[in-house]
């Protein structure tokens, strides 16, 4: 009986080691971080010709909501927010250049969906932006909500989800409309700039960027409302649990300086405060970079070198740059907007 159980026990031990030996290993959740810190850069996937988040000028020289938060996360690694290198990416190749470890973070304005946090090998890891689909209209046409657009004539891209998201708006508030269809974006804006049709409609930051380039844009409104989610953030590769959560903090400690009053400006000033929370966060009575396998001044660097999010927000997207958009969902939870920072401790 004794031998039988010695024989049963070797067994187990013997195909737990084949399994153990066949099976491949997980990747390193720290290798990511590894190899930033071993190569001197972060590499961002972007989109080229993305209004307000990535834009390239003809010097080379990068700029945009998604830009800063890159710097952002080169901040808080190397101690250097110019540390970055940025990879033009299309919609059609830059996931493929994220599972095949060509960028470590991919940003390129990219929507969060459940297909693409659950098949392409992908985790999405906070809501960076929150955009959705809405309307410009001109102002003498004085209308003032998408819910007076009833009987409008409504320009749009031909088979995209803004079609559908339109027929199931007014549809089910049984208002009427006609849509004027294209394949090509620049059509449309040219038949609504030529008065083809009522509204034109596409997601808000993209409408705040065709405003912008309008001759007579002051001529021009956004109406208040989103008729659907487009929830942006930064995307990076499944398994890499360490990587997920320095990007998470990243973006968590450019809300987090906001809401404590932290900017660019008093960064050092707040080296004073007699708040614990402020003085946590700045690396004062704390080491909340060692988590993450970061230095201990890591939010102190990614404020005093790029800024909070009200910062990066007002230069890109707000009332600081071209396109001149509203803050709406992109605030702080106790100003109306979505916006907050988990506790940083």
């Amino acid at each position: 009986m004794r031998i039988g159980n010695s024989c049963a026990t070797l067994a187990i031990v013997i195909a737990m080691a084949v399994v153990e030996f066949c099976t491949p290993a997980l990747a390193d959740p720290a290798s990511i971080l590894d190899a930033v810190r071993k190569r001197g850069y972060v590499v961002c996937g972007v989109t080229e010709n993305a209004p307000g988040f990535s834009k390239v000028n003809a010097s080379g020289k990068w700029s945009g909501f998604d830009i800063e938060f890159c710097s952002a996360l080169a901040a808080g690694i190397l101690g250097n927010k110019d540390s970055v290198k940025y990879l033009s990416l299309t919609a059609g190749d830059k996931f493929k250049a994220l599972q095949d470890n060509e960028v470590d973070v991919l940003m390129g304005a990219t929507a969060w969906t459940l297909t693409r946090d659950t098949e392409l090998g992908a985790h999405f890891v906070e809501v960076s932006y929150y955009d959705g689909q809405g309307f410009i209209v001109p102002r003498n046409h004085s209308i003032s909500s998408v819910l007076e657009l009833s009987g409008a004539s409504i320009c749009t891209l031909s088979g995209s989800s803004d079609e559908s998201a339109i027929a199931d708006f007014f549809g089910s508030r049984k208002m009427r409309y006609q849509l004027i269809k294209s394949e090509r974006w620049d059509d449309l804006v040219k038949t609504y700039a030529n008065g083809g049709c009522t509204v034109l409609t596409g997601n808000l930051s993209l409408l705040a960027y065709v405003r912008s380039n309008l001759a007579n844009g002051a001529e021009h409104m956004l109406l208040p409302e989103i008729i659907n989610k487009e929830p942006l953030g930064p995307y990076v590769q499944s398994g890499h649990d360490a990587w997920f959560s320095i990007v998470r903090w990243t973006f968590m400690a450019l809300v987090a300086a906001e809401e404590f009053g932290i900017n660019s400006s008093n960064v050092d000033m707040m080296k004073a405060s007699p708040v614990h929370d402020i003085r946590r966060f700045l690396g004062l009575e704390a080491d909340l970079g060692a988590p993450l396998g970061l230095p201990r001044d890591w939010a102190y660097q990614i404020v005093r070198q790029v800024g909070n999010y009200s910062e990066i927000f007002e230069r890109t997207l707000g009332q600081g740059s071209p396109l001149k958009l509203d803050r709406g969902l992109n605030n702080l939870w106790t100003k109306g907007g979505l916006m907050y920072a988990a506790p940083i401790r």
